[in-house]
C-alpha cells in the first residue's frame, strides 16, 4: 500500500467582534488549523492535523511541495522510514525546521490513521494501550486575562460540567496574575486542580515574585514561563520552589529538543503536541523517554477533533500520561466539526473513540464554510 497524494487544507475562523481572549501570546483574532489527508494505493484514507504555527499559507505550502514529494510512491505503514526521511531531508540540515516538524507531525498522525484502518483496530489498540479513561481538565483557549470575579465565574462553569481541574492564563502582569489566583482559589475551593500557563511572558523576575503564590494555592505547575530555547531562565526557575513543578512542551520539537529539556533538568512536566512534535511517531519516542525518568506527560492540544481523539488514543497507550487538555474555547467550530469527540464525565474524566484508525469520521463538505485567512491569529502589544 503506497502513498500516491498528500493535501494540506487550512481552514480559518474569525473570532466574533469583541469575543477575544488575551493571554500571554496576544489577543486571539482567528482560529487557524490545518487538516492533512494522505491518500493511498489501496484506497485508504488518513487525515491528521498540523498546527498552522501562525502562518498557515506556509505550512499548506511546505507540505505540497517539499515533503509530498519526499513521501509519495513509499509504503504507507512505514511510518519510521516516512519520518527518517523527512528528518534525513529537511530536519537535520538545510531545512526549515520548526516549519517542517509542523507539518510532518499532520502526515505522520494522517500515516498512522490509515495503518490503524487497515489493521481494523483503534489507533489506542494498535500502540498497545487499552480503552480506558484519561483525566481532562479545562484548556484551550480560554480562561484568559479578566477581572477576577468573571474569571471565577468562567472556572465554576468548567467545574459544574465535571471538570475537576482547570488551566488558567498568566503572564499579565504580577500583581494582577495574583489577585486572579487567589480568587479563583476561593471560589473552588481546595478539591479543584488548578493549572497555570504563562505562555513565556514571564521574567525570572515575575516567576520569583508569582511561585510564592503559586505554591500558596498549590497550583499543580507553572506552564511555559519562558520562551522554549530559554534553557537557562527555565534551570533559574526550577531553583525558586519545589513545590509548584514546571512545565514546557508545546514549543519543543522532536526527541532531541525533549532531550535537551531533559539535560538542562529544569522541566518536571512534559507537554508534547501531536501537531507540533513530530505526530505520533515521534510522540511515542518522546513518552519513552519521560518514562525512564518518571516525568508526567501531559500531553498539550490543538485545535480539531482530529489532534484531540489522536492524543486520546496516545495517552491512552502512554504509561506516564497525565491529563488531556480538553478545548473548551467558546468560540472553535474545529473542536466539534467532525462531531464530538469527547464527553467529560461526572469523573473528570474522557476517553478515546472506538473506532478504527483515529476514529473520526471526516466530512469534507464542511471545509468550504471556513476559507483560509493568512496571517498570524493574535495581535501583540510589544
Amino acid at each position: 500500500m503506497k502513498i500516491t497524494r498528500i493535501t494540506a487544507i487550512p481552514l480559518s475562523y474569525r473570532l466574533p467582534e469583541g469575543k477575544t481572549v488575551t493571554m500571554g501570546i496576544g489577543s486571539t483574532l482567528k482560529r487557524d488549523c490545518i487538516i492533512v489527508r494522505v491518500e493511498t494505493s489501496e484506497g485508504i484514507t488518513g487525515y491528521g492535523e498540523a498546527h498552522p504555527g501562525r502562518s498557515p499559507g506556509a505550512i499548506v505550502s511546505l507540505i505540497h511541495n517539499t515533503l509530498q514529494p519526499l513521501l509519495v510512491g513509499m509504503n504507507a505503514t512505514d511510518v519510521v522510514g516516512a519520518w527518517q526521511r523527512v528528518h534525513r531531508m529537511q530536519l537535520s540540515s538545510h531545512g526549515l525546521g520548526a516549519g517542517t516538524c509542523l507539518a510532518l507531525s499532520g502526515i505522520d498522525m494522517a500515516l498512522w490513521d490509515i495503518r490503524g484502518k487497515a489493521a481494523k483496530m483503534p489507533l489506542y489498540e494498535l500502540l498497545g494501550g487499552s480503552h480506558r479513561r484519561i483525566p481532562a481538565y479545562a484548556g484551550g483557549i480560554a480562561l484568559g486575562y479578566q477581572s477576577p470575579e468573571s474569571l471565577a465565574e468562567e472556572a465554576q462553569s468548567y467545574v459544574a460540567q465535571g471538570y475537576k481541574a482547570v488551566k488558567l492564563r498568566i503572564g499579565d502582569t504580577v500583581k494582577n496574575d495574583v489577585a486572579r489566583l487567589r480568587k479563583v482559589r476561593a471560589v473552588l475551593g481546595d478539591d479543584i486542580d488548578i493549572l497555570t500557563d504563562a505562555n513565556t511572558a514571564y521574567t525570572i523576575a515575575d516567576v520569583r515574585r508569582v511561585m510564592p503564590v503559586l505554591a500558596e494555592i498549590q497550583a499543580g505547575w507553572l506552564e511555559e514561563p519562558f520562551a522554549c530555547n530559554d534553557f537557562a531562565s527555565y534551570r533559574e526557575a526550577a531553583k525558586i520552589s519545589p513545590l509548584v513543578p514546571i512545565a514546557a512542551g508545546e514549543n519543543h520539537f522532536t526527541r532531541f529538543e525533549f532531550g535537551q529539556m531533559l539535560d538542562a533538568r529544569a522541566v518536571q512536566v512534559w507537554q508534547p503536541d501531536l501537531s507540533k512534535s513530530g505526530g505520533i511517531t515521534e510522540g511515542v519516542r518522546i513518552a519513552a523517554m519521560a518514562s525512564a525518568y518518571r516525568i508526567p506527560l501531559h500531553a498539550h492540544s490543538s485545535a480539531t477533533g482530529l489532534n484531540h481523539a489522536a492524543t486520546l488514543h496516545f495517552l491512552a497507550a502512554t504509561e506516564n500520561a497525565g491529563y488531556f487538555e480538553a478545548c473548551v474555547s467558546h468560540f472553535n467550530p474545529f473542536r466539534d466539526m467532525f462531531g464530538s469527540t469527547f464527553q467529560i464525565g461526572d469523573d473528570g474524566c474522557v476517553e478515546p473513540p472506538r473506532g478504527h484508525g483515529i476514529g473520526i469520521e471526516v466530512d469534507e463538505s464542511i471545509f468550504d464554510k471556513y476559507p483560509m485567512v493568512d496571517g498570524p491569529g493574535y495581535v501583540v502589544k510589544f
